[in-house]
């Protein structure tokens, strides 16, 4: 019965999650430069709690990427260290605030997610030459754009069918 419940709440979850999505006004994956831009705007320009916003999202960007690093490594140390070999604590909080405030000035830099624009400020500090960040960027921008508009595209109705097709494929064959 205890599985059943579980699955239960699973579905329900992902059916809630696929609802808000494809009724949302935007498909939103990332926290990007426009979320950047914004924090001074919602704490009054108050440079104190702009500071520590920006500072605490960033340590949770790279706590998550650290229990990402380690969940990955704790199943094959090889592909942990080649997925997550970009250097991203070589600035200090207060220097990757300020690089990723001039990187965001550029609006074409605006959908880049901040996830990115860490390793790029990064790669500017580290000196790396200036053809391999610029590459690095078009890669960023063509990534995003590409993910958003498979959202964009993605018929939702369909995919909360399937969902349910599966679901209840799961409960069939649990209780024959």
């Amino acid at each position: 019965m205890l599985i059943y419940y579980d699955m239960r709440i699973r579905y329900i979850s992902i059916m809630l999650v696929l609802f808000s999505l494809s009724f949302g006004q935007q498909n939103k994956l990332f926290w990007d430069g426009l979320d950047w831009n914004q924090i001074p705007k919602s704490s009054n320009y108050d440079t104190e709690i702009i500071f520590r916003m920006k500072t605490a999202y960033l340590h949770g960007i790279l706590d998550g990427r650290l229990y990402s690093y380690l969940k990955v490594w704790a199943e094959d140390q090889a592909i942990a260290d080649n997925v997550f070999s970009e250097t991203v604590d070589y600035l200090s909080n207060r220097e990757l605030i300020k690089n990723l405030d001039y990187f965001y000035k550029d609006p074409m830099n605006s959908y880049i997610p901040v996830a990115n624009a860490i390793i790029i400020s990064n790669m500017y500090a580290e000196r790396i030459p200036i053809k391999n960040i610029e590459n690095y960027i078009n890669l960023s921008r063509k990534w995003i754009n590409n993910l958003t508009l498979d959202l964009d595209t993605l018929n939702y109705s369909k995919l909360l069918e399937q969902k349910a097709i599966k679901y209840n494929s799961r409960n069939t064959n649990q209780y024959e």
